[in-house]
């Protein structure tokens, strides 16, 4: 047995010896780097670090650091220390006489660190390897084409290789033969990287001796059609994320205005402290934030289900408060009301600079919202922005259950089709108001929850969204839940879609100059109350 195993550990060895002889690098390959000839030197470059071996990379660090030598007859090695490593034979030995530093220019420099760059894509880790791609992707040269297909054949992750396939096509836009720049345009014709079509037009250039830039008319022809293609692919792209962003403005004028469509349209208060509300359940979410980071940092990112309550209960406590303390007695007289909330406004703005001081905070997304969807190779769904669709939703859901099937929105129903007559038959038209209006500045504390989700938080963050929710009310019709919806929505696609055309102050000027000629043919919005007397 001892003999066998000896035999076997032989065996072994040798079949290795050729791999160990393997890693090292060719001398050929070598050589044209101590020479003079610039293209050969960056061809090398190139070849060497295709290897994506460890000498590889040793190599190309010691030339960029100035570290690597070569004799009079050629030979490069590796200086350190005061020792010579021949990356030929894989030896270490003493710097032999004569040898002499190998100069770099910035067009070598630049080869070297593009050689290292593409040895990244070997790397074990993801997101070296996609940063590395991209990198590739934007100045790929042929001298890349041999590294990029080796990591090619090794890429198991779809996205990386989609991102290697463009990179590998635009190294081949440089080739000198006709048939593979013709073969890499027309790769490229499902891409949507905006960058390459400046490099397209400029195929179809033409110089000012009234030759073309590209002298080939078969890759003239195929550039602009692969021009066509990347536009109209953009197009497309641009549309969806115009669509997307749409929802999420609408989503966030929901949340901002449902709690409005409650006190002003089915109690008819004007109330000019509802931005203030958001805020309030901003400054919720924070606090919450802070408990969790200090008491229960394990937890940290469940603190949303702890904030949404509450927001809610702080936003309908101050609701409730203000209700009846002030805003009950100014019931019919809607300037007084006007004049008072907007009072109250700047109230609960300075309170709040009071106690957390006039700058901004930052409100944290949890791990679970942090990051996106790619969709459309490059639009970039986040997931903050599609929980806070879902979530307006589901408040709109949750508000359309209680004002249809639950003893309370029967009374609210009843008081605001006909206020006297409800009174007349036992509905306790003072407490239905407190509770109405305390509701209506609850869903205003949820949707500051969802506002902090977006950007930071601070003392004027209401002032923003209180224009925008009142139009959003009267357009969708005093009072009516269904109208507010599509209010929002509709408001949100229009401005996402007007704000590249027109720029975002013309996109609301726009806006409330359609929503003032709207109101002057259709005062009572998309959709009226209906009852016997709506007041």
């Amino acid at each position: 047995m001892p003999c066998l195993l000896r035999h076997l550990l032989l065996t072994t060895c040798l079949s290795l010896a050729p791999l160990v002889a393997h890693a090292a690098i060719n001398a050929a390959l070598l050589q044209p780097l101590a020479g003079d000839d610039a293209d050969a030197r960056i061809e090398a470059v190139g070849k060497i670090g295709a290897l994506a071996t460890p000498d590889a990379v040793r190599v190309l660090n010691a030339l960029r650091s100035d570290n690597l030598y070569a004799t009079p007859e050629g030979k490069v090695y590796v200086v350190e220390d005061g020792k010579a490593f021949d990356p030929a034979t894989d030896q270490t030995l003493a710097p032999p006489d004569g040898i002499d530093g190998i100069t770099i220019n910035n067009r070598l420099r630049g080869a070297i660190d593009a050689a290292l760059s593409g040895l990244r894509l070997f790397s074990d880790k993801r997101e070296e390897r996609l940063a590395a791609a991209l990198d590739l992707q934007k100045s790929a040269g042929p001298g890349q084409l041999e590294t990029i297909n080796k990591a090619l054949a090794k890429e198991s992750d779809p996205g990386i290789k989609d991102i290697l396939q463009l990179a590998a096509a635009t190294a081949s836009l440089q080739s000198e033969d006709a048939a593979v720049r013709r073969d890499a345009v027309k790769a490229l014709a499902g891409s949507t990287n905006a960058s390459l079509i400046p490099v397209l037009q400029a195929m179809l250039e033409k110089q000012p001796d009234g030759s073309y830039a590209e002298p080939d008319a078969s890759v003239r022809a195929a550039a602009d059609l692969t021009l066509r293609a990347i536009a109209s692919r953009i197009g497309r792209t641009e549309f969806a994320g115009n669509l997307f962003y749409g929802v999420s403005l609408g989503s966030v004028l929901l949340l901002a205005a449902l709690g409005l469509a409650i006190t002003f349209g089915l109690m008819g208060i004007i109330n000019m402290a509802h931005g203030e509300l958001l805020m309030i359940g901003a400054y919720t979410t924070y606090v919450c934030q802070s408990l969790f980071r200090h008491y229960l940092p394990g937890a940290f990112d469940w603190y949303l289900l702890a904030a949404l309550p509450a927001a809610f209960l702080v936003a309908g406590a101050i609701g409730i408060l203000l209700e009846r303390t002030v805003i009950r007695w100014l019931y019919g007289r809607p300037l007084e009301t006007l004049l008072c909330t907007w009072g109250i406004s700047l109230m609960l703005m300075q309170l709040v600079r009071s106690v957390f001081g006039a700058q901004n905070v930052e409100v944290a997304n949890p791990s679970w919202m942090s990051g996106g969807v790619t969709v459309l190779g490059t639009l970039v769904l986040s997931y903050n922005r599609i929980a806070i669709i879902i979530f307006a939703l589901l408040v709109v859901g949750a508000v359309w259950m209680i004002l249809n099937k639950t003893r309370l929105g029967l009374f609210v129903r009843a008081v605001t089709q006909n206020r006297r007559m409800a009174d007349c038959v036992g509905v306790p038209t003072g407490r239905i108001d407190m509770m109405t209006f305390g509701l209506g500045s609850g869903i205003a504390g949820l949707g500051g929850v969802a506002l902090s989700q977006l950007g930071n938080v601070g003392p004027d963050l209401g002032q923003g969204y209180i224009v925008d929710s009142f139009m959003v009310v009267v357009l969708g019709g005093v009072g009516q839940l269904a109208g507010t919806v599509i209010a929002a929505f509709g408001l949100g696609e229009v401005n996402k879609f007007l704000e590249p055309v027109a720029g975002a102050v013309l996109a609301k000027i726009a806006i409330l100059v359609f929503i003032i000629m709207f109101i002057q043919k259709r005062p009572q919005g998309l959709f009226a109350l209906k009852g016997r007397s709506v007041e």
